[in-house]
């Protein structure tokens, strides 16, 4: 958007440069001028006349000597106060020109302003940082645009196959087409669902409530005692009190994603997941641990990835979707908490949920 006519920064500052000369000049020479009443250059007689002393002919040289003085005054001030005036807008106008290129679409662009740490490099080195993360962001949510329309597109041609395949051959078992379309709808439908309740954290767009961690760990930990029996794994569940502020909702899936993944990513029989919630630090934690197979810390801090997963994905009833430590990232996030995930040494994985104690707490 072109900028509304009016006067300029620069022209602003010469003129505020040379109004400040004017008014010290003009301030210097009423000083000279009392300085000389006081020393008796001028005088007055008991009816306050002036009267012309030797000094007056001094007085008559200083008027023409002042006003010359305040012209040069003016003209310095202004030339001066240009050139100061453009030297120190100079790295304002380098910003500008970086604003307006990453405003046109190009966010690899950095300032990188040298020179001296003062507001001027301050607010370019603030740019460039927003502009990394705006970059990293973007790049992300490309990745997660490419990786979603994959995801979709996978059980849309599982379908599509399925229905060309029955109407080639109408004497095909119906009952297995039907159950085949069945499960893959269902997977289109929990994306869907998955991907509707990250846009929803991303918003933040919910309701703040209190919320104790301990009794939503207990609650998801039930509803996963069966699938954690179906897979031989022990689920412990231990802990304080932490009170909290959030949504009761989306902490719930949080946590239900966390035990979910514990189960499923574990060792074939005999397995184990420890949830464990508490205070630590004005915080409050939920810790999710489960045996399994070795991690690399590599590996592990790109779970959170959208899609991502630590081994390749298994086709069965339990696989997911891939967005559930996804998921548990963006809540975390959307709750002002921070999310770390540890491999342990004798394999399996530890993630640890930090959020803001409830105030009081």
């Amino acid at each position: 958007m072109p900028r509304q006519p009016g006067v300029s920064v620069r022209l602003k500052l010469t003129l505020s440069y040379a109004g400040f000369l004017l008014l010290a000049g003009a301030l210097l020479l009423v000083a000279v001028g009392v300085f000389l009443l006081r020393q008796g250059w001028l005088q007055t007689n008991e009816s306050g006349a002036v009267r012309l002393t030797p000094g007056t002919l001094f007085v008559r040289d200083f008027a023409p000597t002042a006003a010359a003085v305040m012209v040069f005054l003016l003209v310095f001030g202004l030339l001066g106060g240009w050139v100061l005036a453009g030297r120190m807008l100079a790295p304002l106008d380098r910003i500008t020109r970086a604003t307006r290129t990453a405003a046109a679409g190009s966010l690899s662009h950095r300032i990188r302003l040298p020179g001296r740490k003062d507001e001027f490099r301050e607010l370019a080195d603030a740019f460039d940082t927003m502009l990394t993360q705006l970059e990293a962001h973007v790049e992300e949510q490309q990745r997660f645009a490419a990786n979603a329309s994959h995801e979709l597109r996978t059980p849309l041609a599982i379908s599509k196959t399925l229905i060309d395949v029955a109407r080639a051959d109408p004497h095909h078992d119906t009952g297995e087409l039907v159950a085949r379309l069945h499960t893959v709808n269902t997977r289109a439908i929990d994306l869907t669902e998955a991907l509707l309740l990250l846009s929803r954290a991303s918003r933040r767009s919910f309701t703040r409530e209190h919320v104790d961690l301990s009794l939503v760990a207990e609650e998801a930990a039930e509803a996963l005692h069966p699938l954690a029996e179906k897979h031989g794994v022990a689920l412990e569940t231990t802990g304080d009190i932490a009170p909290t502020n959030g949504s009761p909702a989306l902490l719930l899936q949080l946590t239900t994603n966390l035990v979910h993944n514990a189960i499923v990513h574990n060792v074939p029989e005999q397995g184990t997941v420890r949830v464990h919630t508490g205070i630590r630090s004005g915080a409050v934690v939920l810790t999710v641990e489960n045996t399994g197979e070795q991690l690399t810390p590599q590996l592990a801090a790109t779970l959170t990835e959208p899609f991502r997963r630590g081994t390749e994905r298994v086709r069965t009833d339990q696989a997911g979707v891939g967005l559930g430590l996804a998921i548990v990232k963006t809540v975390t996030e959307a709750h002002e908490g921070t999310l770390t995930l540890t491999p342990r040494a004798a394999g399996g994985l530890r993630i640890t949920v930090e959020l803001p104690a409830a105030s009081g707490e």
